[in-house]
């Protein structure tokens, strides 16, 4: 059996709110396991539902750029807040963004890519950065949407510069309609996105293993209410249901209307946009998002230091 530390107890309860002793428990009964301790609390009813907990304490900057019909996000992090501020730093990433629209979207195919300004790999690029910053820096997610007619929407939430900050959208609409009130619409699309974070476009594009996952939960949740197996199979089936609605994009409802889902909204659109509208891809970046930071302690670093 697994050894349950006093940190593993501590990092559970963190990522679910619920009691040390709970904790403990939990991760008794699975053998340590933390995926499965958070699952067997949500199904006791000790914790909520959460797949996105998690620290994200890295620092950096999210950049986006767009040409045509294309747009790509990147996230470059730093150690600290500071260096994230830098003007030399926030041109970096800029111009990652930009090397980054003439490859496939991957971290090696940019990596590898030439950064113009000066004349190395993008990889070298930022090697040399971190010489001149005096910061650990890495490229380290991309993603890239395009349509072969449409726009490629982007959006940054909490920006400190142009195309820079600490969340960016894409969202991929395919029409054939006016361009400006297709992107107007897709703005508004990638807005909703960084708010509620959906899993998928659409209900069926939900990652199976998640999905069974939920199923799983559901089940050991209905069990504890003691109903006949055919009445927890109908249970099941309306809490997934239900699940689907909240994770998938187009049938949200949007956060700039909530009397529309996402869906009806994109349909309202293609009035002013003059023909219909097909969402082809989404991507969200969250700065730091699932990566933990080690915890400093201030107090002893300084007394470290004067201890010489």
């Amino acid at each position: 059996m697994a050894e349950i530390t006093a940190a593993l107890v501590k990092e559970l309860r963190e990522k679910t709110g619920a009691g040390m002793m709970d904790c403990k428990k939990a991760l008794a009964e699975t053998n340590g396991d933390m995926e499965a301790a958070i699952d067997w609390l949500r199904a006791k009813g000790i914790a909520k539902a959460d797949k996105k907990s998690g620290r994200t304490a890295a620092e950096g900057l999210i950049g986006v750029a767009s040409a045509g019909t294309k747009a790509v996000v990147v996230e470059i992090n730093s150690e600290t807040d500071f260096v994230a501020r830098n003007d030399a730093f926030q041109d970096l990433v800029r111009g990652v963004a930009q090397v980054a629209l003439s490859t496939d979207g991957s971290v090696e195919a940019i990596s590898a890519a030439q950064y113009p300004a000066t004349g190395k790999s993008v990889h070298d690029t930022i090697t040399d950065a971190i010489a001149t910053i005096g910061e650990n820096m890495t490229l380290r997610r991309a993603a890239s949407l395009s349509v072969t007619d449409g726009v490629v929407a982007t959006y940054i939430h909490n920006a400190v510069a142009d195309g820079l900050g600490k969340l960016g959208v894409l969202v991929a609409l395919e029409s054939t309609g006016d361009k400006d009130a297709l992107n107007a619409i897709g703005r508004q699309v990638a807005m909703h996105i960084a708010a509620t974070n959906p899993l998928a476009v659409r209900a069926d594009e939900v990652d199976a293993a998640v999905a069974e996952r939920e199923r799983n939960v559901f089940i050991e949740q209905s069990r504890a209410s003691g109903k006949p197996d055919n009445i927890i199979e109908k249970m099941v089936e309306g809490r997934m249901r239900k699940f689907f609605e909240e994770v998938a994009l187009l049938s949200q409802a949007f956060v700039i209307n909530p009397d529309l889902t996402v869906e009806a909204a994109i349909k309202e659109a293609e009035k002013t946009v003059g023909a219909p509208i097909a969402v082809k891809g989404m991507a969200r970046l969250l700065l730091g998002e699932g990566v933990e930071k080690e915890a400093s302690d201030f107090a002893a670093e300084v007394a470290a230091v004067a201890k010489g």
